[in-house]
């Protein structure tokens, strides 16, 4: 299978309300979507969020990197070869969206040629739970949005942007436990917000609230200090900042890691599903971390969720944020309930893409 044609649309939608991460705060979300068209038709598709904060590029930038560095290296390349593919695109040194994207469509590309969506390729399940991400706002603000979302879509684990100062961290955390009961599990990501000296105490605190880990409570290497804190810790430390390829998850594992975020805005479906087996055979739980995505991202994502080797262990997938936006560029919004999303039975997701509208 060649590449006969391919191109990049770009989309912008509102959020619902401002959106404050802890690099900055957005009141909507940018994505490009490349389309690639083998030569017998079929259509790969793929999404990358748009954050220059999060991976150095902009909806003009994203494009241009595509067309001039990585769309010439799949020239007579077999795009149902993985292994080909990951060649001609990892000769390409940085631009790890960019290469999530080509991975991506040509995943979505072989999924079709086998028939089946590209979960059950990889082994996975038809089913993903999911939880919600609720950011940085005042706690009162925090606490209603948590009990809307538990309420309406049943989810039953949230994870909490902190990173706001230990009083108000912990303000939001028993508010929102107040409100939501013991039966929904939480989980605390402080962004790397907090010096290395104070994250014990920090993670310990929050064990104490109920908390079952603790993203990023301070800047993590993978080295001795990291190797203490997760010894001494009562409770998982989810790294996410700093584990960005196979090779830095092996240096985290080696170090006593107990739980690793995967996003595809930092590797590719190859790549996480590589750090996922490294990782379980670790005994370590992985799940795959937000990327405020859309319907078409979450769709994408989730596909490397439902198999991941340790996915009944681990954290869910973060892929909801989709609920976010004011409206979609798919012709239709995924559907969770009881904090579960149901995958498609019918593989190639290009069907899902409202092309005129998206145009």
């Amino acid at each position: 299978m060649r590449l006969a044609e391919w191109s990049t649309h770009v989309a912008r939608i509102p959020y619902r309300r401002p959106v404050r991460w802890a690099s900055a705060e957005v009141t909507g979300a940018e994505f490009v979507v490349l389309r690639l068209v083998a030569d017998d038709g079929r259509v790969g598709i793929a999404e990358g969020g748009i954050n220059p904060l999060w991976n150095g590029v902009t909806a003009r930038s994203l494009p241009v990197v595509l067309e001039e560095l990585f769309i010439p290296r799949l020239a007579g390349v077999d795009l149902l070869d993985e292994a080909a593919v990951t060649r001609a695109i990892g000769r390409i040194p940085e631009h790890r969206l960019a290469k999530s994207m080509v991975d991506t469509a040509c995943w979505d590309l072989r999924a079709q040629a086998a028939g089946v969506p590209l979960w059950q390729l990889w082994g996975g399940d038809p089913e993903v739970p999911l939880s919600w991400t609720v950011t940085r706002q005042e706690p009162a603000a925090m606490t209603r949005e948590a009990a809307e979302m538990v309420a309406r879509h049943g989810f039953r684990t949230l994870k909490l942007k902190g990173g706001q100062g230990w009083e108000r961290d912990f303000a939001m955390l028993s508010e929102i436990r107040a409100a939501v009961g013991p039966d929904v599990a939480l989980y605390v990501d402080a962004n790397g917000a907090y010096p290395p000296e104070e994250a014990l105490a920090y993670v310990e605190r929050l064990a104490e609230h109920g908390v079952v880990a603790a993203e990023d409570p301070c800047p993590l290497q993978p080295n001795g200090a990291f190797a203490r804190l997760q010894a001494a810790s009562p409770i998982p430390l989810v790294v996410d900042h700093a584990c960005n390829s196979a090779q830095e998850a092996a240096l985290f594992l080696e170090q006593g890691a107990r739980a690793l975020s995967v996003k595809l805005s930092k590797a590719s479906p190859t790549e996480c599903r590589r750090i996922a087996a490294l990782a379980d055979a670790a005994g370590c739980q992985v799940h795959v971390g937000v990327v405020a995505e859309s319907t078409l991202g979450a769709l994408i994502g989730l596909q490397v969720a439902a198999a991941l080797p340790a996915r009944e262990r681990s954290l869910p997938a973060e892929l909801s944020f989709f609920l976010m936006l004011t409206e979609e560029y798919t012709v239709e919004r995924l559907t969770i309930q009881d904090g579960r999303v149901r995958l498609p039975a019918e593989p190639g997701l290009a069907r899902w893409v409202d092309w005129g509208r998206l145009t």
